[in-house]
């Protein structure tokens, strides 16, 4: 016996495909951001004189590598309130995928900065520039073009990884789809239409940023 499929049930749900998309359309955005500045600064801390600032942010790296994105969320939420830190599912969401994001970018781009040959450092303060500025205008630039598409995959890594906020009731694609499914219970055609919402949304990510990574940076194709 086979069944057949019936996508135009999904019709009138795709409205709240839309909403749900565009919440994890600027989840995505405010966390690529947030999570490549944090991980800027970090690798910054992490490539200079070994510190007990450096070894804490050592340890936060570390634990965030090793421990699942779901566990980081449910502390996020269900810890932090203990603290008197209280947010909405958005926002534990969005700090979630920031501090992330910004462990594994505070790695790759520290990668890039190792192999940065020191005579930039040198060149920077024979022009009398401060550390911090040679950081900034000489040593950044090309160890971002070094390591941008691995980084790249990281922020796209983090997107579908945000699937997972779901389970604390943010309100994006996934929450939308299993909304609709306990709806309609078309399994298969809600899960195969969010799946190609995915794709293409990875997909357009990606072409997006290797864009801005070339006009800004020079990344090769």
């Amino acid at each position: 016996m086979t069944e057949q499929l019936d996508f135009s049930a999904l019709w009138p749900h795709w409205p709240e495909l839309l909403a749900g998309l565009w919440v994890t359309v600027q989840l995505t955005v405010m966390a690529t951001v947030g999570g490549l500045a944090t991980g800027i600064v970090g690798a910054a801390i992490r490539s200079g004189r070994t510190t007990w600032f450096s070894r804490i942010w050592g340890a936060y790296v570390e634990i965030i590598r090793n421990t699942p994105f779901v566990v980081q969320l449910f502390f996020i939420v269900f810890g932090l309130p203990n603290l008197g830190l209280k947010m909405t599912a958005g926002e534990a969401a969005l700090l979630a995928m920031v501090v992330n994001l910004g462990a594994y970018s505070t790695e790759i781009i520290r990668a890039g900065i190792q192999v940065t040959p020191k005579g930039q450092w040198e060149a920077g303060r024979v022009l009398g520039l401060t550390r911090l500025q040679t950081f900034i205008r000489v040593v950044l630039p090309p160890a971002l073009q070094r390591i941008y598409p691995a980084l790249v995959s990281q922020c796209i890594i983090v997107m579908l990884g945000s699937s997972v906020v779901s389970q604390v009731s943010c309100e994006e694609l996934t929450f939308a789809a299993n909304l609709i499914q306990s709806r309609t219970f078309l399994s298969f055609e809600v899960y195969l239409v969010t799946t190609g919402i995915y794709l293409a949304l990875s997909i357009t990510l990606r072409q997006l940023m290797m864009a801005a990574g070339r006009k800004w940076l020079g990344v090769q194709a």
